[in-house]
């Protein structure tokens, strides 16, 4: 009989020598209620009773469509409770995004250790602090259109925004993640130390739990959580798209916001991370050149991600004064259509005196114009954005296949 303290352990698999690897890991203790279910997670995802269960392990062929599929109807019948783990026979780049758009609490890949398996049930097992109920970040990217945009600046300061939205939070509540790994500027900006090591990781990406992911945090003195690497300005080179990935899994399996300052540069991993978004920001500039590019960016995703998020432009650095020969807003309008959503106002003096001292715009001058229209476009328009709900998994999943 299972007693209410024991972790009751559900493990899904048509693999035999699986299930006795796991019956051998887990059987001997007395603090385990081991159920195991022999046969394709296709055959057995619907029927399974999960209500009274700690971790859910499903061992799965991962190039079978209807596995996946079964898979995502477990996960989205379970929600984050009771959390599931994927257990699988390859580990790449479409396999990884499928089970990020999932929320997977982890992955492992065959041969699996006994203590890895065992790690990954401690840790998805553990409840969130609070008794609050775990549940999907709010993830925010940023993209800029052309270089020089201020990318960097408005993502650090809708991170901040988002972090103090609610009065003090606990400072695990926000993170800011620094995608580009060649020449980012995030940790510059916060004045703190940059501690990502991808080379650490890369080898074997499914070692990143939250431990090691601890360790490679960065926190500003606000208690905004930040994961930047090291710049590397004379060293080109493209990373495993599997480590962003599971990078990414695992940030946004953790905070409850997310702000993603993305490169300019498209990867093999950018579409998994546009398609997870909740709020798609593109960056550009009141200049012919940034409008045109910008327009192009909002055509090139929506022809790329199809029922993904629905890309919003912001024009930084916006002035105008009555007697400007420059761009005014209706032509930003007219240039731009229906995606253009901010105008940013310009205060050069003010940025540049808060990226110096490393801290937000509000710390400099409170009440600035520059974040009250972030306000306006992060906080307020986010509780009113229809179009930036999750899509359905079966959709993300259908297009996440099809790439």
């Amino acid at each position: 009989m299972a007693t209410g303290t024991n972790t009751k352990v559900l493990v899904v698999t048509a693999d035999p020598a699986f299930a006795a690897a796991v019956r051998g890991t887990f059987g001997a203790s007395r603090a385990i209620d081991l159920a195991v279910v022999e046969g394709a997670v296709a055959a057995q995802a619907d029927a399974l009773d999960v209500s009274d269960t700690t971790v859910v392990v499903v061992d799965l062929d991962a190039s079978a469509p209807e596995e996946m599929a079964a898979l995502a109807r477990l996960t989205g019948r379970t929600g984050a409770r009771p959390p599931v783990i994927a257990i699988t026979q390859a580990f790449d780049a479409n396999v990884a995004r499928v089970l990020l758009q999932m929320r997977v609490a982890d992955f492992l890949v065959k041969p699996v250790q006994p203590l890895d398996l065992v790690r990954a049930c401690a840790q998805a097992s553990k409840a969130p602090s609070g008794g609050i109920e775990t549940t999907e970040a709010k993830i925010y990217t940023f993209l800029p259109a052309v270089g020089g945009a201020g990318v960097t600046t408005l993502a650090v300061q809708a991170a901040m925004l988002l972090l103090n939205a609610r009065g003090p939070r606990a400072k695990t509540s926000t993170c800011l993640v620094d995608l580009d790994f060649q020449h980012g500027a995030v940790a510059d900006y916060l004045d703190i130390e940059p501690r990502l090591n991808i080379a650490e990781i890369e080898p074997r990406p499914d070692r990143l739990d939250r431990q090691l992911l601890e360790i490679m945090l960065s926190y500003h003195d606000s208690g905004l959580a930040v994961v930047a690497a090291p710049n590397r300005p004379a060293e080109m080179r493209s990373f495993d798209p599997d480590v962003v990935t599971r990078l990414l899994d695992l940030v946004s399996s953790h905070f409850e916001y997310v702000v993603f300052d993305m490169p300019r540069t498209w990867f093999s991993w950018t579409d998994s991370v546009l398609l997870g978004s909740n709020r798609l920001f593109i960056v550009s500039e009141a200049t012919v050149p940034g409008l045109r590019h910008a327009k192009q960016l909002v055509a090139a995703i929506k022809e790329r991600l199809g029922e993904g998020p629905k890309a919003e432009v912001v024009i930084n650095r916006f002035q105008q004064s009555m007697f400007s020969s420059g761009l005014a807003l209706k032509d930003i309008e007219q240039t731009i259509g229906e995606a253009f959503c901010s105008a940013i106002p310009n205060d050069y003096q003010l940025v540049r005196e808060a990226i110096d001292r490393g801290v937000p715009l509000d710390d400099v001058k409170p009440g600035n114009k520059i974040t009250a229209q972030l306000k306006k476009l992060v906080l307020e328009q986010s509780a009113k954005a229809a179009d930036g709900k999750p899509l359905p998994l079966l959709k993300k999943l259908k297009l996440a296949g099809a790439r």
